[in-house]
């Protein structure tokens, strides 16, 4: 019996020598492309140190944390925040400059922006959330704020009580008073915006026979709330303030003292971007630490109370 012989793989064939040059052109043009291509992929930091520029996200209807001045220029407290930041990394970068390159955007757009790279830094009035997260990263918070409601001056008392969380006026049970009751009211809140959100989550809460009508900007929402067509408006307590007080109908406008919410403001930046945060968060703790901060909060709502001023020395890291 023949012993079986064993055969091994067959000899491979040789490769033709148009393939390895095919094979050569492609790596020397691959290597080519990575030598000269935008730092798009890199990190902040690293992108900045090379361009000389940092692209920054404003909004023109936050005001006052992010709006166009009288000069058209970008004004607002997140602005001039994220103008010190600048500062920070020209220093940690040994830069005489670097440029700032604006990136005009909307309550909708905005997170979708920082997530695709078109923007390195969100300087506006944005909630830090964990939904958010799942897409961009923030800073340490800037401001403690939470939703408002704007109204008219001379809005029904029931509707008033109501959102102010408290029992309407005894009045007598005749049928007008019940038809006001029923009657359907019309609230309010900007789209693309935790208010919107919290609107659609709790407004029956509220006890109202109501519906809700978005509107794109707080500009509009006043408007709607002057003209009658929207009773109240939900948004930033803030810039609900700021809004009434702009208005050519001020003395028409009232924000409500309630708060419905606690929401940190802070700056969104790309997730695992780890020295750009760390240069974002080391500027803003020196700032609170140092009480510099205060010069620049008082520029947009006025001197800070002691509540707000043990907020930032609580949110500030240390060294």
């Amino acid at each position: 019996m023949k012993a079986c012989a064993f055969r091994g793989p067959p000899p491979s064939k040789p490769i033709p020598s148009w393939s390895l040059r095919r094979a050569a052109a492609a790596a020397a043009l691959a290597l080519l492309l990575f030598a000269t291509a935008d730092p798009a992929g890199a990190g902040t930091v690293d992108r900045v140190r090379d361009l000389g520029k940092l692209r920054i996200g404003y909004r023109t209807d936050a005001r006052p944390f992010s709006y166009l001045d009288e000069s058209g220029q970008i004004a607002g407290y997140s602005v001039a925040l994220c103008q010190r930041i600048v500062d920070g990394l020209k220093a940690d970068l040994g830069l005489d400059r670097i440029a700032i390159q604006p990136v005009r955007l909307t309550s909708e757009d905005r997170f979708d922006a920082v997530k695709d790279g078109r923007l390195d830094l969100l300087c506006g009035a944005s909630t830090a959330t964990l939904e958010r997260r799942k897409s961009v990263d923030f800073s340490i918070p800037i401001f403690p704020s939470g939703i408002g409601a704007l109204v008219r001056e001379n809005c029904p008392d029931r509707l008033k009580a109501a959102l102010e969380g408290r029992e309407p006026p005894s009045q007598p049970l005749w049928r007008a008073w019940l038809g006001q009751g029923l009657e359907k009211r019309v609230l309010s809140a900007q789209s693309g915006t935790t208010a919107e959100t919290w609107l659609a989550q709790n407004h029956e809460e509220l006890k109202l026979n109501a519906e809700i009508v978005p509107v794109k900007t707080y500009q509009e929402g006043v408007a709607r709330v002057v003209a009658g067509t929207t009773d109240a408006l939900f948004g930033d307590r803030s810039i609900l303030l700021n809004a009434a007080a702009g208005s050519q109908a001020a003395g028409d406008l009232v924000v409500l003292d309630r708060q419905y919410t606690y929401e940190p403001i802070a700056l969104a930046l790309a997730r695992d971007d780890d020295d750009f945060r760390l240069v974002v968060d080391r500027t803003l703790s020196r700032l609170y630490r140092s009480g510099e901060i205060k010069a620049i909060y008082r520029v947009y709502f006025g001197d800070p109370d002691a509540d707000t001023l043990a907020f930032f020395g609580f949110v500030a890291l240390p060294e």
